[in-house]
């Protein structure tokens, strides 16, 4: 019976499958083989493995503190209440740290480009590999499109007479230039502009624990504002019938906007392919990848939501500029004048740093796509940089999308990118717990010990198990809130990311017939293919 790989090479001439691909030798009992056996210096698909531990972590910071941490907890506050955006963090926090502890055991041991898709069809089933794999890169590729138009409209704060048209072509000519660039030089620009998003958001924690000290217009603050009006909002639609519910509503509500403001964490495992050592830098970047962006964000919910009561008008603004920015509200009602335009400065460096991670990003998934099978096999062309030009090329052109928001109904259209970009980052975590799930099961299956892997991640297979139920969970439940109070167009834009990768999944399951790779034929070789 064809498999998905067979099918695919009839219109892309792929030729060589991970599934055709030789299986590590090993018996039972035997050792995982020498870590030292990994690629050295170049991977298969012409990608060069330059970049270090620090570069890795900057690529991740970029692409995750953007503008779900910096605007979007302001309508998560306003919406929930402080403790319940607290706690949302929190609890999300968690599911991704059981992700990226199983995407660093299977990254360490088969360190490849866009790990995702390659995990899950090796570990799991092809046509789950394609699917995960597209979803992931239209994610990306759409969110380039976002942050540009985001970036105009940001620079609109100071002077509303100008176009965003032409920042989003300033900007996207920039950084598909950037991203033309050796990776290492990509990555040296992204750490520097990820590190003002990072001094920042320290800075802002400092002035923040002075503001709630009595610094500031308001005075001594302390836990005031939990207090009254109070640290959980019950959800409007119910408030009146049940108000601990309404609370328990609002609080799921916000695990929506939490997972939106995470995504990008496992970007680390994107860039295995281009890292030296992968083996000693993956589970390094990794750990301080996590904890850094779950200290930058919870420290910065949890200052916000005693600073800003939940019922400032302004939370719940729709504007994209510094004016909507609950850092902004912080020190606009402390009474601080000139903050405003730096934090809005800042802002758009975010803006355009995530921008610059998101055609990085895109790109390699499209060349683990490549790689796999599952498209176009010329995406894995790479310059004599080790760039993937072609790839490159293609998902910096998914950017222009952006100017379909200046036009007539574009901001529907937009309103469908973003709702596409929130939920598909969860149901790749889910994804990748399942593919963690099968690897632990092969190497079981083959003898090989976890305790001889170059790193061993805690807690399994019972923390994997907790990241796929609560993705899975938080993704299908991610508008509800429709079913209360029925809405069609609703539903739809709530529910895109889900219909797309169902729509994939089936299509390629029909078109294949492939089934779940058996554990004896699953690929745990360190090349790729």
């Amino acid at each position: 019976m064809p498999d998905l790989n067979e099918k695919v090479a009839s219109l892309f001439g792929s030729k060589t499958t991970p599934a055709e691909a030789p299986a590590v030798p090993v018996a039972k009992n035997e050792a995982a083989p020498n870590p030292d056996d990994v690629e050295a210096l170049s991977s298969h698909t012409g990608l060069e493995r330059t970049l270090t531990s620090r570069h890795l972590q900057f690529i991740a910071i970029g692409g995750t503190v953007g503008t779900g941490l910096f605007l979007g907890t302001g309508g998560a506050l306003g919406s929930a209440g402080p403790a319940a955006l607290l706690i949302a963090f929190a609890f999300v926090g968690a599911v991704v740290y059981s992700v990226m502890i199983s995407l660093s055991e299977m990254a360490t041991y088969v360190p490849v480009a866009g790990a995702f898709t390659t995990y899950a069809t090796r570990f799991v089933d092809p046509s789950l590999g394609l699917a995960m794999g597209w979803v992931y890169w239209l994610s990306w590729s759409l969110t380039f499109a976002l942050e540009l138009n985001a970036a105009g409209l940001i620079i609109q704060y100071w002077n509303k007479s100008l176009s965003v048209a032409i920042f989003i072509a300033i900007f996207w000519a920039i950084f598909t230039v950037i991203n033309f660039l050796p990776a290492k030089i990509f990555a040296e620009i992204e750490m520097y502009l990820a590190s003002i998003k990072v001094i920042t958001i320290v800075g802002f924690v400092i002035l923040s624990i002075c503001i709630n000290a009595g610094v500031g217009d308001q005075g001594y603050l302390g836990f005031k504002y939990w207090h009254s009006p109070g640290a959980f909002k019950p959800d409007d639609i119910i408030v009146d019938s049940k108000p601990a519910l309404g609370k328990f509503v609002s609080f799921w509500s916000v695990l929506v906007t939490a997972g939106f403001s995470f995504q990008g964490t496992e970007l680390v495992g994107i860039a295995a392919g281009e890292t030296l050592d992968p083996r000693k830098t993956i589970p390094s970047a990794i750990r301080w990848t996590f904890w850094g962006i779950f200290c930058l964000f919870i420290s910065t919910v949890f200052f916000l939501g005693i600073n800003i009561p939940f019922n400032e008008p302004q939370l719940m603004s729709n504007a994209q500029d510094a004016s909507a920015s609950p850092l902004v509200i912080v020190v606009r009602l402390a009474g601080i004048p000139v903050l405003p335009d730096i934090i809005n400065a800042v802002l758009l460096t975010a803006v355009l740093s995530a921008a610059n991670s998101n055609v990085y990003s895109s790109s390699r998934i499209l060349v683990s796509l490549a790689d796999g099978g599952h498209a176009p096999k010329f995406f894995k062309r790479t310059n004599k940089w080790g760039i993937p030009y072609y790839a490159v090329g293609v998902c910096s052109a998914v950017g222009l999308l952006a100017f379909m928001n200046l036009g007539a109904g574009g901001a529907v259209v937009f309103d469908w990118f973003l709702a596409i970009v929130t939920v598909a980052g969860l149901i790749c975590w889910a994804l990748t717990n399942i593919a963690h799930l099968r690897f632990m099961e092969a190497l079981k299956y083959k003898g090989i010990s976890r305790d001889d892997l170059p790193y061993k991640a805690p807690f399994q297979p019972y923390f994997s198990w907790f990241g796929l139920f609560f993705s899975s969970l938080i993704a299908l439940t991610s508008g509800f809130k429709v079913f209360i109070k029925w809405e069609t167009s609703a539903f739809f834009t709530n529910y895109i990311s889900i219909i797309i990768f169902v729509v994939l999944y089936g299509g390629a399951k029909l078109w294949t017939r492939s089934k779940v790779v058996p554990l004896e034929e699953v690929d745990l070789s360190h090349n790729e293919k």
